[in-house]
């Protein structure tokens, strides 16, 4: 199978990101990041993924206020630009519409820090901790309408320990992810095949 051309969408500093380029280090992995794309301009993933020799691009969210379609086709228009074939969003913090969705059905997976289907959304470590949950955790899953809705791909369990605050248990979640993003990027695109 050859390495889908996979655009790595993100937010944020991109730990999620440099665990899944250092996993397409392996010529056997069937994804090859062929950009690395950002909502916000002045992200840290951007430099760090630049140093790493990915193509990266920005498509500032600001600008389209409140028209989330006209954000999107700007967005859609980089990734054809990359040729791109399969998108992993990693930490990219604005929810798609139908629209980009339905485009790129069955081409889109993200990591969701908890066990879905539980606290699908924000503020996830703290709603774990408020419930009294004896674990939390990670999931990989398809991107489909409806927000971390998708079919689970894998998950990744961590306990809750005595003590934890919100920090110390999203410590822990994260890197639970940048153990299971990788592996569960590869059987997506191996399902998609």
């Amino acid at each position: 199978m050859t390495a889908l051309r996979t655009a790595i969408l993100i937010s944020g500093g991109g730990s999620n990101m440099l665990a899944l380029i250092e996993a397409a280090k392996d010529p056997a992995y069937p994804a090859r990041p062929c950009l690395v794309l950002s909502n916000n301009p002045d992200a840290p993933g951007l430099a760090r993924a630049a140093a790493r020799g990915v193509p990266v691009a920005a498509v500032d969210h600001r600008p389209f206020g409140k028209d989330r379609a006209a954000f999107e086709q700007a967005l859609d228009m980089v990734l054809r630009e990359h040729g791109t074939e399969f998108i992993a969003l990693a930490g990219f913090m604005r929810v798609l519409t139908d629209g980009f969705v339905g485009r790129w059905q069955g081409r889109v997976v993200n990591i969701h820090p908890s066990l879905l289907p539980l606290y699908r959304g924000l503020d996830t470590h703290a709603r774990a901790l408020s419930a009294g949950d004896a674990e939390h955790g990670c999931t990989v899953h398809w991107v489909v309408p409806e927000l971390d809705a998708g079919e689970i791909i894998a998950q990744s369990r961590v306990p809750v320990l005595p003590g934890d605050d919100v920090a110390s248990l999203a410590a822990r979640v994260l890197a639970a992810e940048h153990a299971l993003y990788p592996p569960a990027l590869a059987k997506a695109i191996r399902q998609a095949g």
